[in-house]
């Protein structure tokens, strides 16, 4: 996981209840047992990114890349770049390349998710992963990752969204007071990733467990993205 610093915010899709001091701190505590949190629950939808990147091939983008425990998943022959703003976390995924001899990792590199210092449309698939609810600005990342995809590339995103009603919703806004302490927001409703891009969304696939996470895959204009 990882998130980027939050440029001024011009409306209200692009508020966070977490802050880029409060999510440093919480992923420097979870570092130690994130390769445990994301091998159980959060399994099934980092699988599910992965084999649609898997399907679609060429250079992808991992945003949020974490301790690396996707990278051994994605094919050989795919070329893959893994950002985070954590460099407790990079260490690990670093060892992780390293241990597992994963030649097709190019880079991973330290970098703010909401101001990428990579080329416009470099890549042909970029994946997020349990992102969007830890960035204090989530419509920065995605017009970032808007930009490096090419036209016709694809963006996948996995997250939690907040439910519009029931027990459900009643549990993420009673979570959402110590949203700054977990380091994301429980209450992050799927219309705010629609608000936040201009691209076409060709995907919307519940995933595992109890559907609380929603894989999506968007897909970016052959022709560009429209002014």
């Amino acid at each position: 996981m990882s998130e980027g610093i939050s440029k001024p915010r011009n409306n209200a899709c692009d508020e966070s209840t977490v802050s880029l001091d409060s999510v440093n701190a919480a992923y420097s505590r979870w570092a130690p047992v994130y390769d445990f949190v994301f091998s159980g629950p959060l399994y099934f939808g980092r699988r599910a990114a992965v084999r649609e990147a898997n399907r679609l091939g060429g250079k992808v983008l991992e945003v949020g890349v974490g301790t690396g425990l996707s990278l051994p998943d994605y094919r050989r022959d795919i070329q893959i770049t893994g950002i985070d703003l954590s460099q407790d976390m990079l260490a690990r995924a670093r060892e992780r390349v390293r241990r597992k001899k994963l030649s097709n990792v190019e880079a991973l590199r330290a970098m703010d998710a909401a101001e990428l210092d990579l080329p416009d449309a470099s890549f042909d698939v970029a994946a997020i992963m349990y992102v969007m609810t830890v960035v204090p600005d989530p419509a920065a990342v995605f017009r970032e990752l808007e930009r490096v995809v090419r036209p016709g590339g694809k963006v996948i995103v996995v997250n939690h969204f907040a439910a519009e009603s029931g027990i459900r919703a009643w549990g993420e806004r009673v979570l959402a007071r110590w949203g700054d302490y977990l380091g994301w927001d429980p209450v992050f409703p799927k219309e705010r990733l629609f608000a936040a891009t201009r691209m076409k969304c060709i995907s919307e696939v519940p995933v595992p467990p109890f559907g609380l996470f929603t894989k999506f895959v968007f897909e970016r204009p052959k022709d560009g993205l429209p002014a």
